[in-house]
């Protein structure tokens, strides 16, 4: 069923006053038939997004919920907004503004968009939506010393909906500290939230908070990987993890080592980089506590470097640079890694565009990592078989168009096929979100279009249908 002509027959419906049927009787296609001529509709539901709107490291950025799809992302001056979509009705509603970010406010910030708050989503079992945004370290001169590591900007913050599923009005919690960003956030089937962040800056240990109250209350912050200063080289070890649920009451981490070369130590005048290198993989278990790696052998925490790399590495990434990605299980619950990796061209300090990259877990060791198979991208990771693994991919073709595009592979990731392609346009680039929690299959990734010339972004909702469209009068967010 395509879900795209929902939002063209509801106000259809409405506009023509259809007394022979209701919203809910319509078939798709007399719901088509019977849009006036004056209906826009367009393949953005708003165009009110800021800068890397969204990102894979932040996330989940949006839950589907009984029938309707919550999203969350960046939005004017770094503000989290929220949107929703009802399935049932085809009819979108907001965005809403949901809290207020310090970061974006300061009109002589040198670097005017920080995009380091952006938004994530978890709905509690109470059906309340929380919403945590807003950190890059935080201040010094505005919230005192960091216990866990440096600071930067911003302000972590914890907002709630004020009333279950409803988007319209927030209230903040003093939940957590200010110093967290690159939020993640874990539901378990018993409902405990696990909130995961850097404890500041890049100079800072990564945690994890606990919630056994719907997220009205956290515990107080347990580190996990350990950042720490080297005696061999003028830098610190820093880490990238990607954080997300695992079977029963594991939680699933694969993560790169980022080398934080201090500014007048590094090797050429580029000073501090984004050179993160390798990649790894562990399991929490929040029945007991403990974490162990993949052949089972329990970790001592917080995990340094010297330990990761005996204990939990997965694949060394040589001279190239990597990015880290998405994790997930296939159904015999083997890890499926996606980790971008490229050269370091010498010029910038990212070191260059990266391709994506495969590994998994065979049940006796990891293998993968083929390059040239999977373009310059960056997405989400889907397992069936182990042989059966999928990205949805965000990356520029040769025409120099931005596409979002499934990729497949039937032979456990030794090649991958471009399958279908979900959205393409002119713009260069599109950010991409991971996967929706719980997605709908026609709403299951966001992505924020690139647009040349403006740090305005239009925001796309993606699934097997393509583009959730919406009335075009609807998403011009600066009108009522």
């Amino acid at each position: 069923m395509n879900r795209r002509l929902f939002s063209v027959g509801a106000i259809a419906t409405s506009l023509l006053v259809l007394s022979s049927c209701t919203a809910t009787q319509t078939s798709d296609a007399a719901r088509a038939a019977a849009k006036p001529a004056s209906v826009q509709m367009t393949d953005h539901f708003a165009e009110n997004g800021l800068g890397n709107a969204v990102a894979v490291i932040q996330h989940p950025a949006g839950e589907h919920h009984n029938g309707i799809t919550y999203l969350s992302y960046q939005g004017p001056q770094e503000d989290p907004y929220v949107v929703s979509y009802d399935h049932r009705t085809g009819e979108w509603f907001g965005p809403f503004k949901a809290g207020v970010s310090i970061m974006g406010k300061d009109p002589d910030r040198r670097k005017k968009i920080d995009n380091h708050g952006k938004p994530t989503m978890i709905i509690d079992n109470a059906g309340y939506i929380h919403v945590f945004f807003g950190g890059h370290g935080g201040l010094r001169n505005l919230h005192g010393e960091n216990p866990l590591g440096n600071h930067h900007y911003g302000e972590n913050k914890h907002v709630v909906s004020k009333r279950p599923l409803d988007i319209t009005e927030w209230e903040e919690l003093d939940t957590i500290p200010p110093f967290g960003t690159y939020n993640q956030v874990v539901k378990m089937d018993n409902g405990d939230i696990y909130l995961f962040y850097r404890h500041g800056a890049h100079r800072s240990d990564w945690v994890y908070h606990k919630s056994t109250d719907n997220g009205r209350s956290f515990g107080e912050p347990v580190s996990f990987l350990k950042h720490k200063r080297r005696d061999d080289l003028a830098a610190v070890d820093s880490w990238y993890p990607y954080v997300t649920k695992g079977v029963g009451d594991e939680i699933i981490v694969n993560f790169d080592y980022h080398l934080c070369w201090d500014n007048d130590g590094a090797p050429d005048e580029r000073g501090h980089t984004a050179n993160r290198q390798d990649i790894f993989y562990m399991v929490f278990d929040t029945g007991d506590n403990t974490w162990r790696n993949i052949e089972g052998e329990t970790l001592p925490m917080p995990l340094t470097r010297e330990v990761a790399e005996d204990k939990t590495l997965v694949a060394r990434s040589g001279e190239l640079w990597s990015f880290n990605g998405p994790v997930t299980l296939d159904n015999k619950g083997y890890p499926h890694i996606g980790i971008t990796m490229g050269p370091d061209l010498g010029v910038s300090k990212t070191g260059g565009p990266k391709e994506m990259r495969h590994y998994r877990w065979t049940g006796s060791e990891w293998v993968g990592g083929k390059p040239r198979i999977l373009p310059i991208s960056n997405g989400a990771i889907v397992a069936g078989d182990p042989e059966d693994v999928r990205f949805v991919l965000a990356s520029q073709n040769v025409e120099g168009d931005g596409t979002v595009s499934w990729w497949a592979s039937a032979d456990g990731g030794e090649s991958f096929t471009k399958t279908r392609e979900l959205l393409r346009r002119s713009s260069p680039s599109f950010a991409i979100s991971s996967f929706i929690r719980n997605a709908h299959p026609d709403a299951q990734i966001m992505v924020a279009e690139r647009l040349r010339g403006t740090d305005r972004r239009n925001m796309y909702l993606l699934g097997d249908s393509g583009p959730v469209q919406r009335l075009k009068m609807e998403t011009d967010q600066t009108k009522p």
